[in-house]
């Protein structure tokens, strides 16, 4: 299993005009900031290109596009090079933000976008699995994590309830 070659692919599909923009998220996302953690897939938020005056975004360019160079699909994934790959919309408003915000990285000569370590606790604030409370705890101990940036989204996002439930619940890790 290669992830450049999904990488390498992704971006050709900017290029290419099938997405307007992507990020990575997750936990492949999250390892560029923390120590790394287990994952199956990579999970690519996409802006996908609409029609003049249409509000519908279709992913069929994507699957086309990926069909034509080889690869198919499982399930709810695009298998690249034996990487399970999830496009997905951005997940409501706090989603767009960190799509929009996202940063570009140099990962082996090649540009990729990754979504800001703030948005990615968030995410995970908002999302409220396990895992995701595990990964927020990680981001918050870490020290190049922006707490000020990171309340601030919180705030924007009509966060701040679950915010304080999360500090109640993990006060003695915080």
């Amino acid at each position: 299993m290669n992830i450049k070659t999904a990488l390498g692919l992704i971006n050709e599909m900017v290029e290419e005009g099938v997405i307007q923009s992507y990020a990575l998220g997750g936990a492949v996302a999250a390892t560029f900031y923390l120590e790394p953690m287990s994952t199956f897939d990579l999970d690519v938020f996409v802006q996908l290109r609409t029609a003049d005056g249409s509000a519908l975004q279709d992913p069929t360019p994507i699957f086309a596009f990926l069909k034509s160079k080889g690869h198919g699909m499982e399930g709810e994934y695009a298998m690249i090079d034996g990487w399970p790959v999830q496009f997905l919309a951005p997940p409501g408003k706090l989603g767009q933000e960190a799509l929009d915000r996202a940063m570009t990285v140099d990962a082996d000569d090649s540009p990729l976008r990754i979504l800001r370590a703030e948005h990615l606790a968030a995410m995970a604030l908002e999302t409220g699995r396990a895992k995701d409370k595990a990964r927020l705890l990680r981001f918050l101990e870490s020290e190049e994590f922006d707490q000020d940036a990171f309340e601030s989204i919180v705030q924007r996002h009509d966060l701040a309830e679950r915010w304080v439930e999360f500090k109640r619940e993990f006060e003695s890790e915080l």
